[in-house]
């Protein structure tokens, strides 16, 4: 049986963490969660620690000392995940912008229909986006429509989070290259895939914006996406990956 698992990063998200947790264990008999909390002050990691005691094979934690980008907490979970042997390795909010119900067709679309990488995409089937202003609908679909003209990706939605891979995929993109610590990671772990011919699947999803706890999102994320993404594109005309 292929083993399965999903990264949850975490910083002072004590309003969500609980219920995420027994809706995801709920919701699935073989799935594992890893949370990769970055030293929340609000205590997420003693929430998280005390679930353990109840499911020690399947809830994992793996604590960072401080908040270093969403980036570097993925690729920590990456690499925890591929050295104990997981075949799917899903990524997400703890937020319930994603919903939990849809991880199963995101691993589904990888094991069952041979996808490399499969994402929960707000952008394949027009825009499905709850809760959110319009100023920020239209910032969050330009900036995909931006980083599809820059880079020739194909995919719709280039900044999703919600995403699982197959082995393979994290095992051939050198994670130590890896630049991005914001959200322009998501641009770049999609492009990597992109060079590696990988066949990459946009799953429509109906995303909802956070009710409970603080968005992470900043002005210098923002523009670590804008700039970033050329810089990007340029190295790769030389043969960077």
């Amino acid at each position: 049986m292929n083993k399965k698992i999903v990264i949850i990063p975490t910083y002072n998200e004590k309003e969500n963490i609980q219920t995420m947790l027994d809706e995801v264990l709920s919701y699935y008999n073989d799935l594992h969660i890893l949370i990769v909390d970055d030293n929340s002050p609000d205590g997420t990691a003693s929430i998280v620690e005390n679930n353990m005691k109840i499911n020690p094979d399947r809830l994992f934690i793996l604590k960072r000392t401080k908040k270093n980008g969403l980036g570097t907490a993925y690729i920590s979970g990456f690499r925890w995940c591929l050295e104990r042997g997981y075949d799917f390795i899903c990524e997400m909010d703890c937020d319930f912008s994603h919903n939990p119900k849809d991880l199963k067709r995101l691993i589904a679309e990888c094991e069952e229909n041979g996808s490399d990488m499969s994402i929960g995409s707000r952008y394949v089937t027009g825009v499905n986006v709850v809760n959110w202003p319009m100023s920020r609908v239209l910032m969050s679909y330009y900036a995909s429509a931006y980083v599809r003209v820059i880079t020739g990706m194909k995919i719709r939605d280039t900044t999703a989070g919600f995403v699982c891979y197959s082995r393979k995929v994290l095992e051939s993109i050198d994670l130590n290259k890896i630049k991005f610590k914001g959200y322009a990671f998501q641009i770049e772990m999609k492009f990597k895939a992109t060079l590696h011919k990988f066949k990459i699947t946009e799953v429509p999803i109906i995303f909802t914006d956070r009710t409970l706890g603080v968005s992470k999102m900043s002005k210098g994320i923002f523009k670590e996406a804008v700039f970033g993404v050329i810089e990007m594109k340029i190295k790769s005309w030389f043969g960077k990956r």
